[in-house]
């Protein structure tokens, strides 16, 4: 049998995760994952926050970090998607590598999915969109809100904000790394910060 290959070792510990949410979305999320194509050639740029993310993974055992650390040279990391919409200082704290997408570079027509991580004690302000979006954390930590619920979260937690949900973030000590999708409407252009008062 055959190895996996790290970018798609990485798929399968990505969709073991999204798995155990019981929801249609995240299983059909979990089909294109593990049984799409990867583009020949996908490779990583490196960028000025990669020592971060390689210090936050050190610091977990879950197997989807180290997943990560080993697909980190055919990542396609780099910077939010949204980054047009945030200040420059925003922009900074945040890295994305985006893999499941309309665009690739695994291509889904009907589905986002990918990884975030964002720097030590920074605070990723009140937004919503009209995508179903769930995170999983699997290095560091963050006080997250949710709607109405706010706690911190830590390796293992897997956070669910059905579409339009306020939420925020802020990262604990060493910064945090998530992997994320998004389902329902996955449009990008409904993405909105909202007034936030812990943002002044």
């Amino acid at each position: 049998m055959l190895a996996l290959s790290p970018i798609s070792a990485l798929a399968q510990e990505m969709a073991a995760i999204f798995s155990t949410e019981g929801r249609e979305d995240a299983d059909l999320t979990c089909v294109e994952l593990t049984t799409g194509l990867w583009p020949e050639g996908l490779f990583h740029v490196p960028m000025a926050l990669e020592a971060a993310i390689r210090a936050c993974l050190a610091t977990s055992g879950h197997p989807c970090a180290a997943a990560i650390e080993a697909a980190i040279p055919m990542t396609p990391w780099g910077t939010n998607p949204v980054a047009d919409r945030m200040l420059d200082k925003e922009a900074a704290m945040i890295a994305v590598a985006t893999l499941l997408d309309p665009e690739g570079p695994m291509v889904s027509p009907r589905f986002r999915a990918g990884l975030l991580f964002q720097r030590s004690g920074t605070y990723y302000r009140l937004h919503n969109h009209d995508a179903v979006e769930t995170y999983a954390i699997v290095a560091g930590s963050a006080d997250w809100i949710a709607g109405d619920d706010r706690r911190i979260r830590r390796v293992g937690d897997v956070i669910h904000h059905p579409s339009r949900m306020p939420h925020a973030f802020r990262a604990g000590i060493g910064g945090f790394v998530a992997i994320w999708r998004w389902s329902g409407d996955i449009n990008s252009h409904s993405y909105t910060f909202l007034p936030d008062p812990e943002a002044a």
